[in-house]
């Protein structure tokens, strides 16, 4: 006979239940059961409340049967669901992780699900083995020998050490309006226009973008960065060639630092950020005048981090170019918004990192002096 279950809650179990139901966080199938017991609770029948949840009425008798059977979170929750045992046991899942980050198959790039399956079955007993099976375990280790991360190890030699220390020496010296400290670097932006007019938010729906889009060309965005005063200058141009770099440094002595007697320009070591770029595009004699206000100061190469101006270009692109921006003319116009903006605020970068740091840190990385011939004679 099919036994009637009646739900009494208590205060706390209904406010707990209308937090929960409120919320609307959490699993779905927890907020209908709580649903459920609500409405049970309110006296509704079996079949009013399935419709109005959305549950078949086996599932409102059964959450109703558990909570006056092993109460509110034992209701709440998913009952164990009887299933096949796990097709890889522990010791199966280690030589599944051992293969996978082991070098992949003659002739394969990389590792994939169906390759894992078939090598997990020859050097098991199984007969069979999916690709959903290894996904999910590779899922929950989690492991996945799909993806790889790059990155760049330098080799911090005598020369690296010098150019860090130099770069961080110009960082601590006091300001001298007279020798300027300018950091100075690039980023290229790809020019991206929209195929259909985004639909604007609106209450309760987010902002909704056509994943095609229509790819109008590139630019490229110079930056100038002065260590000591809150003044930051961005150029947008087609290029990032030798011509565009030597038309920079010319603004940057004839229009930013008209008075200064010489200008430390920090800067990578990007082929065309060297003097011979300015005798590219300007007569020998112009060449040489610009060449004669500017001091170039060059970071290790793999070390472009001490460059102060990576900062501001990651603020930039954070703050304006994070979006599709359909032409230049709008890049130019976007750009320069936000330069005035930034300035005004008198933002600065509050660089930390110093010679003493460098060396307390990679200290045991420096290359070991080499002995004169009268120490070692004394040793």
């Amino acid at each position: 006979m099919n036994i009637r279950y009646r739900v009494t809650l208590t205060g706390d179990e209904r406010e707990q239940l209308q937090n929960l139901v409120r919320g609307g966080k959490g699993a779905v199938r927890r907020i209908k059961r709580a649903q459920i017991l609500l409405a049970a609770n309110a006296k509704s029948t079996d079949e009013a409340i399935a419709i109005n949840v959305g549950a078949g009425t086996s599932t409102v008798y059964r959450t109703k049967q558990r909570f006056v059977e092993e109460g509110l979170e034992q209701a709440l929750s998913e009952s164990p669901r009887p299933g096949a045992p796990r097709k890889l046991d522990a010791g199966d899942e280690s030589l599944l992780i051992a293969v996978a980050c082991s070098r992949p198959p003659a002739g394969r790039a990389k590792w994939t699900m169906r390759l894992l399956a078939d090598e997990m079955v020859r050097l098991t007993a199984h007969d069979s083995l999916s690709d959903e099976t290894v996904r999910r375990r590779l899922g929950e280790l989690p492991l996945k020998p799909w993806q790889e991360k790059m990155w760049c190890i330098p080799e911090i030699n005598g020369e690296y050490v010098a150019r860090m220390e130099d770069v961080l020496q110009l960082y601590a010296e006091p300001p001298d309006p007279r020798r300027p400290v300018v950091c100075f670097d690039e980023t290229p932006r790809q020019l991206i226009g929209e195929e259909r007019v985004p639909i604007p938010a609106e209450p309760g729906r987010p902002r909704r973008v056509d994943y095609e889009y229509v790819r109008n060309g590139t630019a490229n965005v110079f930056m100038f960065v002065d260590v000591n005063r809150p003044w930051r200058h961005a150029k947008v141009t087609d290029r990032r060639a030798c011509i565009d770099f030597a038309e920079c440094m010319q603004d940057l002595v004839d229009i930013h630092y008209p008075n200064a007697e010489k200008i430390r320009v920090v800067l990578d070591n990007l082929s065309a950020h060297t003097p011979s770029a300015l005798y590219q595009r300007f007569a020998p004699a112009e060449a040489r005048r610009i060449l004669s206000r500017l001091e170039f100061h060059y970071t290790p190469k793999h070390a472009s981090w001490l460059n102060m101006v990576e900062i501001e270009i990651g603020v930039m692109v954070s703050q304006c170019l994070d979006r599709r921006i359909p032409d230049k003319a709008i890049l130019i116009a976007e750009v320069a918004l936000w330069e005035r903006r930034r300035n005004a605020e008198r933002a600065r970068i509050n660089w930390m990192f110093t010679i003493e740091r460098a060396r307390a840190k990679l200290g045991g990385a420096y290359p070991v002096p080499a002995c004169s011939p009268a120490a070692q004679a004394a040793a």
